[in-house]
């Protein structure tokens, strides 16, 4: 396999675009950065990094709603709410707080979308600065996301066109001859971070440039994978709901919530979970059983809830004996067929 760049040997230059000024629906953002950089303008390999929100004016995407209202539209699935913030997955697969939706830099009364499609976006933008400039640049579209284990938050690839979003480095030796597993950087979060030290939050901002990633822009025609390449696929979300949220789904049962538990887990794991529930388990081929104790009828039904939850969160479903052969004792549960 062919090795990812080692990295920019001369190091990387961050250059903020000012002068970009307020932007309408219907607005040639291309041109507008392409005056706003003034003569030095864009050069081959250089990477153009802007936020979601200017795209997003230049798009039509600011709406007459109330931000209760663009929450709902744009949720595919909640997975957390606390207090006033809720933490939800997007249609794009984006997992943000309120969905993305931005309300500061826009009239009362209005509400900012995330782009649409934001890959469709980033590769339209760049074909058009190609047209303007001549030259081969890539683009990153940008949203700011907090981290479900750290304070703060970073600006992240939203969406992506020229450039390798991931470096995958599985199977790649390092200097003592130890062969890299798992590490994979997201290319693409990175330059959104990087980007984001120079844009500001409240510098009027939008758009900055990187210079020195030549190695890791692709060659004209070529949009590569988009940043929605980084999207983690539903069935390997360990963390698709909130704690308390994912009790609370697993009780109800409602197999409209399943997606967002990951894929079904193997047998060898429900036995765990179910023998450290106190309940006796039994395998047998694809099905598992569980056999209640003698209890009393509250003690039964308590047990009864806690295999079905259980046996719900981790992908299982419920069984129903053939009528006539049932016995009240065992719950008996298969996984799905993929």
């Amino acid at each position: 396999m062919t090795s990812p760049p080692a990295g920019p040997a001369g190091g990387v230059l961050c250059l903020p675009v000012d002068g970009v000024g307020e932007v309408g629906d219907g607005d040639d953002l291309a041109q507008i950065i392409v005056a706003a950089l003034g003569p030095e303008g864009l050069a081959d390999g250089d990477v153009l990094v802007v936020t979601s929100k200017v795209l997003s004016k230049a798009e039509g995407r600011r709406v007459h709603q109330t931000k209760d209202a663009a929450l709902a539209a744009e949720t595919a699935r909640l997975v957390a709410r606390r207090g006033s913030t809720s933490i939800v997955r997007t249609h794009h697969g984006y997992v943000l707080a309120g969905a993305g939706i931005d309300t500061s830099n826009t009239e009362p009364g209005t509400v900012l979308l995330l782009p649409v499609d934001p890959d469709a976006s980033a590769r339209a933008l760049r074909e058009r600065l190609a047209g303007l400039t001549g030259c081969n640049v890539a683009v990153v579209v940008t949203d700011t996301a907090g981290r479900a284990w750290r304070h703060g938050q970073t600006d992240l690839a939203v969406g992506a066109a020229g450039v390798a979003v991931m470096h995958d480095y599985a199977g790649v030796g390092d200097g003592y001859g130890n062969e890299l597993a798992v590490t994979a950087p997201a290319v693409a979060d990175e330059i959104a971070a990087a980007a984001d030290l120079v844009k500001g939050k409240l510098a009027r901002r939008p758009a900055a440039v990187l210079r020195g990633l030549a190695d890791w822009v692709l060659p004209p025609g070529q949009h590569g994978a988009g940043a929605g390449a980084l999207v983690r696929e539903e069935d390997q979300d360990m963390f698709g709901y909130g704690a308390r949220e994912a009790v609370l789904l697993a009780l109800r049962g409602d197999p409209a919530s399943r997606s967002g538990f990951g894929r079904a887990a193997d047998a060898a794991e429900v036995v765990r979970a179910l023998t450290q529930l106190g309940l006796d388990v039994t395998v047998t081929g694809a099905r598992v059983d569980v056999r209640l104790p003698d209890a009393d009828e509250r003690m039964l039904g308590r047990l009864d809830a806690t295999a079905r939850a259980a046996l719900f969160a981790l992908g299982w479903r419920f069984v129903p004996r053939e009528t006539g052969s049932h016995d009240p004792a065992v719950l008996g549960f298969e996984k799905p067929t993929p």
